[in-house]
């Protein structure tokens, strides 16, 4: 199952992040105030799904990162991932899912949606977000005076790198753009944070069975 932490680090999925192509999500349900991404930044042992009919991202930057998370069993494992940041996104129609498995009950999923494809004024919207992620994919993805191959701490048309960041080389790899906007996104995500989150539209369930957003 997706949702459940299996061991050892996804290095392949990395690198494979790790070029041009970027997405954007959200931990919906709260607006999490910008923090730091530190080595000792906790992600709960479980990834989640989400996906988007189309997102638009003003000032973009993506880097690789770390975080360390604490699996269903209890390991310490660590998750490398790609860090995109977006000063500012919209986004319409978002999904997003985890698969949580409950002893002799079986999985249960959560599910939330938000935002109207067909409403601009009601598309979720986020400033400052970032999103750990280790694998995504699009229809399509346009950038718009992009980057690539600048040093992640100078990076200058995203929001930056998060304070205190201590697991993020500022001398590695990264990329930026001005603009991006991605078609069909579907992406599998261990956190994310943001300055403000709003959520048209918000819906939650709770189902028996594995009912994800892909």
């Amino acid at each position: 199952m997706e949702s459940q932490v299996r061991g050892g680090t996804r290095w392949k999925r990395f690198a494979v992040v790790m070029v041009p192509t970027v997405t954007a999500t959200a931990a919906i349900g709260v607006a999490l105030a910008q923090g730091a991404l530190a080595a000792s930044f906790s992600v709960s042992g479980q990834s989640f799904k989400v996906t988007a009919d189309y997102l638009h991202g003003e000032g973009f930057q993506q880097y690789g990162a770390m975080d360390v998370g604490t699996s269903l069993d209890g390991k310490t494992e660590q998750h490398p991932v790609a860090v995109s940041a977006f000063r500012d996104a919209r986004i319409q129609n978002m999904c997003q899912s985890v698969v949580t498995p409950i002893p002799l009950f079986g999985n249960v999923t959560l599910r939330l949606t938000a935002g109207d494809s067909n409403n601009k004024d009601r598309q979720v919207s986020a400033s400052n977000l970032y999103i750990d992620l280790d694998e995504l994919a699009t229809d399509n993805a346009v950038f718009h005076g992009i980057d690539i191959g600048v040093a992640a701490g100078k990076a200058g048309k995203g929001p930056g790198m998060k304070e205190g960041s201590n697991q993020a080389n500022p001398n590695g790899f990264a990329q930026q753009a001005d603009s991006v906007d991605l078609y069909g996104v579907e992406q599998r995500a261990w956190a994310t944070t943001a300055g403000t989150f709003t959520l048209p539209g918000l819906h939650m369930s709770l189902s028996r069975g594995t009912n994800e957003c892909y």
